[in-house]
């Protein structure tokens, strides 16, 4: 069972936390938004690595968090876990790319 998101900052390890994450993340299209987001990061990524400009950092973070929190407040209607555990929730958002990769997660 998640925990209240109240008691989001009380969980202790990254299990217990990606269990929470888990639960904030039940709507299938906040998931999709967030693949979406993260799969647009990581070609931004690819691009400013390969010396198209710094900007694409830039441009990363806004695909991210954009498709990551328009999915948040229009579908799943809750407050993305980031704005309290913000290096959990970045973690536990590339844990759930890779089981929605791996087929753990349905897409």
């Amino acid at each position: 069972m998640s925990a209240p998101a109240s008691d989001v900052q009380k969980l202790g390890s990254f299990a217990e936390f990606y269990a929470f994450y888990l639960g904030e993340h039940s709507n299938r299209t906040c998931r999709r938004l967030h693949f979406l987001g993260s799969t647009l990061a990581l070609l931004c990524l690819a691009l400013m690595i390969s010396g198209q400009g710094l900007y694409w950092l830039g441009i990363g973070l806004l695909c991210g968090y954009g498709c990551a929190w328009i999915g948040h407040f229009v579908f799943e209607k809750n407050k993305p876990a980031s704005f309290k555990r913000p290096l959990y929730s970045f973690a536990g958002d590339w844990v759930m790319y890779k089981d929605i990769w791996t087929g753990k997660i349905p897409f």
